[in-house]
């Protein structure tokens, strides 16, 4: 998940010491002689087997993704450090906004062999960069790339290529957990406990309806579109997306997913969700702190964003645990961080991607008080900044449980493409609006799904 709602500046910078990423990178540029990623033409020790080799020289661009304006004095101090501990690299920042057109843009640069050397990316956009071999493959070029990650967090890094092999083409960054937020007295005035939140997807759907029917329009429960909840309560739930392989879609045989459909058409039907956010805006940040919506984002740092911008809303604002459902924990796949296979200083490129991901630097970010943000590193979960969490207000509660969800996270989501995904949601909003059956929905969109699969979308 982006820490994109966060808002306003670090409230401390911590200095950073020198420290080389740890690659063992050396020798010339990173091979010799013309080779191709994704169509496009690189250096011939980009690709295939063996580690990367070269010095960490020249200029690559860093792509971070709504980022800049909040933590620019932080990780303008970490390219300033890496720059210092390698006088002949340099790094030019560039920061992306993170909407809806996040996917489809880098995916447009990186066919035009444009695409940033380092780069922030999410499991959605990583998925077809990877599959079209634009994505350095770390875990071959660097062999001992993974030593400092928590094994969860490394295998959510897990990739397909084209060939359906499995490889890790990115470096697990940074986490934020997976809460129910809420207005605890909304949920009060709609007969629901908020100090006992519901542990099925179900049971938290059964809690929308009580607030519709307590609301009676004045208020909704949640947002609409579908879009953010799918595949992400399917995994919760247990519930496969794709075959094992990932060449085609399962969920159709899962009684559940049309159970799971049938309670988003009864919910929207009877008023848990505003009319016309079926097809716009998922995020519930505004509608949250204007008092219009009972659940807020399940992003923990989103109850910075209410503190911020409604401290009346904040002051009703409580934090639970979301339901682990039938798989008994937590899901949810870190921001990663990638190196282009287009890049002409890949080693340059790999040695700060993992500089800016190694246990020091996450740690030094993750403990801004103004945030809640959790590493991905084993070093830096061991600190007492994150084992040991006190106060009782939402933001010390919302760092408490996620503190506790890391124990036993699988950290795993399944990557759908974009094309795919829409697919999908564009049935189960069919069946939202009573134009189709939740049974037809969830077969049409198994088969529109496969049909994408097929022709490699």
């Amino acid at each position: 998940m982006r820490v994109g709602r966060l808002t306003g500046p670090l409230a401390a910078i911590v200095v950073l010491t020198l420290t080389s990423a740890g690659c063992g990178l050396s020798g010339g540029d990173s091979g010799s002689g013309d080779a191709t990623a994704g169509g496009c033409k690189v250096d011939k020790g980009n690709v295939g087997s063996g580690a990367l080799t070269g010095d960490i020289t020249g200029k690559i661009t860093f792509q971070t993704t709504n980022l800049k304006k909040d933590f620019g004095s932080f990780f303008n101090g970490v390219i300033k450090a890496f720059e210092k501990a390698h006088p002949g690299a340099s790094v030019k920042w560039i920061d992306d906004p993170g909407d809806s057109q996040f996917t489809q843009r880098n995916v447009a640069d990186a066919q035009a062999c444009t695409l940033p050397d380092v780069i922030n990316l999410n499991s959605e956009t990583a998925t077809p960069l990877t599959k079209a071999g634009y994505l350095l493959n770390v875990g071959v070029k660097d062999p001992s790339a993974s030593k400092p990650f928590v094994p969860a967090f490394w295998n959510s890094s897990t990739m397909k290529d084209a060939s359906g092999a499995s490889v890790h083409t990115v470096l697990p960054w940074y986490t934020g957990g997976i809460l129910l937020t809420y207005n605890t007295e909304m949920l009060k005035k709609s007969g629901i406990d908020p100090a006992k939140p519901p542990t099925t997807i179900f049971g938290l759907f059964a809690d929308y309806e009580k607030v519709a029917k307590a609301a009676k329009g004045k208020y909704f429960a949640t947002m609409a579109n579908p879009i953010w909840r799918i595949p992400a309560d399917w995994d919760q739930m247990n519930i496969k997306t794709l075959s094992s392989d990932g060449k085609s879609a399962v969920f159709a045989s899962d009684p559940r997913t049309t159970q799971w459909v049938s309670w988003m058409a009864k919910l929207y039907k009877e008023g848990a969700m505003p009319k016309d956010s079926l097809s716009s805006s998922n995020d519930p940040s505004t509608p949250y702190s204007q008092g219009q919506v009972a659940y807020g984002s399940t992003n923990p740092s989103f109850v910075r964003f209410v503190k911020q911008n409604s401290p009346s809303v904040y002051a009703k604002t409580g934090v639970g645990q979301q339901p682990f459902d039938a798989l008994g924990h937590t899901t949810g796949a870190p921001q990663y961080i990638g190196v282009a296979a287009t890049s002409k200083h890949a080693a340059t490129a790999l040695s700060f991607a993992e500089f800016l991901t190694n246990a020091q630097n996450q740690t030094a970010w993750c403990k801004d008080p103004a945030v809640v943000i959790f590493p991905t590193t084993t070093t830096s979960l061991d600190d007492p900044f994150f084992t040991t969490v006190t106060g009782n207000d939402a933001f010390a509660q919302a760092r408490k449980l996620v503190s506790e969800q890391l124990k036993t996270t699988t950290a795993y989501q399944t990557s759908l493409s974009p094309a795919v995904q829409n697919a999908i949601v564009a049935q189960v909003q069919l069946a939202m609006q009573g134009k189709k059956s939740a049974a037809q929905a969830v077969k049409d969109a198994q088969d529109k799904a496969n049909e994408l699969l097929k022709q490699g979308s």
